[in-house]
């Protein structure tokens, strides 16, 4: 029996340190602009030196993740990027921002009465100030000479997802590519960006927090729009749909081939 705790005790350690080790490969950052703050963790490629040039990946992340710790960002997706097979693979600059609690990345209307909750995005509406501190951090980086600009990508679940089509319908001519997971967003919008941006889209047919319909919605409107999305429709996933979408083999290698048009 002791033996039995003393290993349980090691397993217990071992995560702890690998969940350590892979923070501190994000580093805390904050974008300031005015009198607005935006924290972020960004994770730079192995051997990073400033003569060479990189993609940019943009992750968003979903309404449980907001706060002021400038780390809960971290819980999804964060450990896909920074697997060790992954950033040899495919070198590349990762930023994770935070949104306050008291705010969303798009400018939805959400009303959480009932499930799946109902949302409405308004077609004209000024971006949220979280948004717009993203879009300006992304100008930022964007301008560094170590960028490679024809190689930036944005993606993000729920509420990230949300603000994934909204960043794309924002600035269309910022990103190659973008993955929106159990998301939703203003179908009219994606004439901006149908054309322009490689997109794959995942739900899960059995998600009772954000209504599947709303992915299927924004893929018939980009294709209506001239777009060929990727779509994956998961018959058994409920609301956490990035569990299989962040095992898709493929998901990495479709990202990384993607270049401006």
């Amino acid at each position: 029996m002791k033996h039995i705790k003393t290993q349980i005790t090691f397993c217990l350690l071992l995560i702890t340190s690998l969940a350590f080790a892979q923070k501190d490969l994000y580093k805390e950052k904050v974008h300031i602009k005015g009198e607005d703050t935006l924290k972020y963790r960004i994770m730079y490629p192995e051997n990073f030196s400033e003569d060479k040039q990189y993609p940019v990946v943009l992750f968003l992340h979903g309404a449980g993740e907001r706060g002021n710790d400038n780390q809960r960002q971290l819980a999804h997706g964060s450990k896909l990027f920074a697997d060790k097979t992954n950033r040899g693979a495919f070198p590349a600059i990762v930023i994770f921002p935070q949104c306050p609690k008291d705010s969303y990345w798009s400018n939805a209307d959400v009303d959480r009465s009932s499930f799946p909750i109902k949302l409405v995005f308004p077609k004209d509406k000024e971006a949220t100030k979280p948004m717009q501190l993203v879009i300006d951090l992304m100008q930022e980086v964007t301008s560094k000479d170590y960028v490679n600009t024809d190689k930036v990508y944005v993606g993000g679940l729920s509420m990230g997802g949300m603000g994934t089509f909204e960043i794309l319908s924002r600035q269309p001519d910022m990103f190659a590519a973008a993955i929106a997971i159990c998301g939703d967003g203003n179908a009219e919008l994606t004439k901006n960006y149908a054309t322009k941006v490689d997109l794959w889209v995942f739900h899960g047919a059995n998600d009772d927090v954000v209504d599947p319909k709303g992915s299927i919605k924004m893929v018939n409107a980009i294709l209506e729009n001239g777009g060929k999305p990727n779509f994956t429709l998961y018959s058994d996933a409920n609301h956490n749909s990035w569990d299989p979408a962040f095992a898709e083999p493929e998901l990495l290698t479709w990202l990384f081939s993607k270049s401006k048009k």
